[in-house]
């Protein structure tokens, strides 16, 4: 028999071994839940025994327990390099916490205090002829001119911004693109008590009168480096590759820009703008030097005082009655609410723009 013609048989394949891993125990998937319980009622306990009652004392305490039980456990019943992890986690977790604690406790107090006298009456009348102190009137009057305001400073603040940032993005270079850049960075930071100043400084020099223009002309300045930086950063994730090969077929580059970058950053964009206006929506010192504010109603912005939302709030609560109060909480909740509804807008034209993806 040759060599050839004999056949070995084949091996028998290895016996499966043990499965290796970092660590050979672990905790369970509700480890963290029990953390937080534990260090719940630990630091509860502590505080009570302490004598301690602030309830922002038990928090910080229960926090820290928290963020060392989940070390200690996972140390002890997993390795070390799971335990930095667990830590990572755990803080992570309590700077989320101690940052959303604040927000859901002024919401819960905006809306339990605001929704006394917020009705249809209060949303449809003025405070014409209603004595500050005394129940009644409404916040129509403030609505108006919040809308105004904002409506005028947004169609002056976005197209300067959006033409200002494809400059920058598209055609920028050299020192005219770094001084823009600087002074855009400089505008970012300027309290809009100054843009109020600077306008009421104009005022004063062409003797002209407080107007709801004069209020969205400073809000605007305040507007324009929001709406600069947003829309840059957006036309920055634009890729290359969609404007050379649109430039490879001839396309002149301002129709690039026009039919190609804008379009496909549009969603960002108009977060952005979105954002940027709800930015404004509540700032009060420019309103109180340009606006003067009005109990009565004012359609028209270009003449004679007009309210908003902030300076009404402001307004009411410098009464000191419990009426101007549950007033002022009720416009309170009102601005929170056109705050919330913009950004709501902002999110479903963002998603509603993106670009769609496939395989």
């Amino acid at each position: 028999m040759s060599h050839a013609a004999v056949t070995h048989p084949k091996a028998a394949p290895p016996a499966p071994g043990p499965r290796r891993s970092l660590s050979s125990r672990s905790l369970p998937r509700w480890a963290p839940a029990g953390f937080a319980a534990v260090s719940i009622a630990l630091g509860v306990g502590i505080s009570l025994a302490a004598g301690w009652e602030s309830r922002v004392q038990w928090g910080l305490i229960s926090a820290l327990l928290f963020v060392a039980i989940s070390y200690t456990v996972t140390s002890a019943v997993e390795n070390k390099r799971q335990a930095k992890d667990r830590l990572a986690t755990s803080l992570v977790w309590v700077c989320f916490v101690l940052a959303v604690i604040p927000l859901l406790s002024l919401i819960w107090v905006t809306v339990s205090r605001g929704v006394k006298v917020l009705d249809g009456y209060f949303l449809t009348h003025s405070m014409a002829g209603v004595p500050g102190f005394e129940a009644g009137g409404g916040v129509y009057h403030a609505i108006l001119g919040t809308l105004e305001q904002v409506g005028i400073a947004t169609l002056v603040s976005v197209p300067v911004g959006l033409l200002t940032a494809i400059y920058l993005v598209e055609y920028g270079k050299g020192a005219l693109a770094k001084a823009v850049t600087f002074f855009v960075d400089v505008m970012t930071g300027i309290p809009s008590i100054v843009a109020g100043l600077f306008l009421l400084s104009i005022m004063l020099m062409f003797n002209l009168q407080p107007s709801g223009l004069m209020g969205a002309l400073a809000l605007a300045i305040l507007m324009i480096p929001v709406v600069v930086r947003s829309t840059e950063e957006m036309l920055k994730l634009v890729p290359n590759e969609l404007r050379e090969a649109s430039l490879a077929l001839g396309v002149p580059k301002w129709r690039t820009i026009v039919k190609v970058v804008v379009p496909t950053a549009l969603g960002g964009i108009t977060t952005g703008v979105m954002l940027a206006i709800a930015r404004i929506a509540g700032e009060t010192a420019p309103i109180m030097l340009l606006v003067f504010g009005s109990q009565l109603i004012n359609a028209n912005p270009f003449e004679g005082p007009q309210s908003s939302l902030p300076f009404y709030i402001w307004e009411q609560y410098r009464v000191g009655s419990e009426a101007s109060y549950d007033r002022a909480w009720a416009a309170a909740l009102v601005l929170i609410a056109f705050v919330m509804l913009l950004n709501l807008v902002a999110r479903g034209i963002a998603r509603w723009k993106a670009p769609k993806t496939g395989r």
